[in-house]
C-alpha cells in the first residue's frame, strides 16, 4: 500500500488528515507492519482536551502495546466505534476505515512539523 499524500506524517507513524478544521488521526502502514496483528485499541474519551504530543490511547498486538500520539491540539470529537469490535481495521484499511479519532483543532500550524508522504518514506 503506497503512502497517501494527502495527510502528514509524525515521526512516531501516526498519519494527521484535515477535512474541513477536523483532523483525522491513524497509524501509518509501517506502524501497523511492526505491531503485527493489533488486538485492542483503546482512545481516550469523546469530549477530552489535547495539546500538541499528548497520548490519544494506545493500540494493542500480539507483540506489544504502543501509545498513539497527537501533533495538534484540541478536542476530541470522535472515536472510531468501528475498532471496538473489529481492531483488526487498523491492520486492513489504516488509511481509511482504520482510522484513531478526530480533533476539532486549534491551531493548523503544528501540522506544518510534519513530514509528508515522500518525507516520511525516506524516513522509514
Amino acid at each position: 500500500m503506497s503512502t497517501p499524500k494527502d495527510r502528514v506524517y509524525a515521526e512516531t507513524h501516526e498519519w494527521h488528515k484535515v477535512v474541513d478544521g477536523v483532523v483525522v488521526v491513524g497509524l501509518t502502514t509501517y506502524a501497523v507492519d511492526q505491531l503485527t496483528d493489533v488486538t485492542f485499541v483503546e482512545m481516550l474519551a469523546v469530549g477530552t482536551e489535547v495539546e500538541s504530543g499528548d497520548t490519544l490511547g494506545e493500540v494493542e498486538s500480539v507483540k506489544t502495546t504502543s501509545d498513539i500520539y497527537s501533533v495538534v491540539g484540541g478536542e476530541i470529537i470522535e472515536v472510531n466505534s468501528d475498532l471496538d469490535g473489529n481492531p483488526e481495521l487498523v491492520n486492513n484499511d489504516p488509511y481509511g476505515d482504520g482510522w484513531l479519532v478526530k480533533i476539532k483543532i486549534e491551531d493548523e500550524g503544528k501540522l506544518s512539523e510534519c513530514m509528508n508522504a515522500d518525507d516520511y518514506n525516506a524516513s522509514i
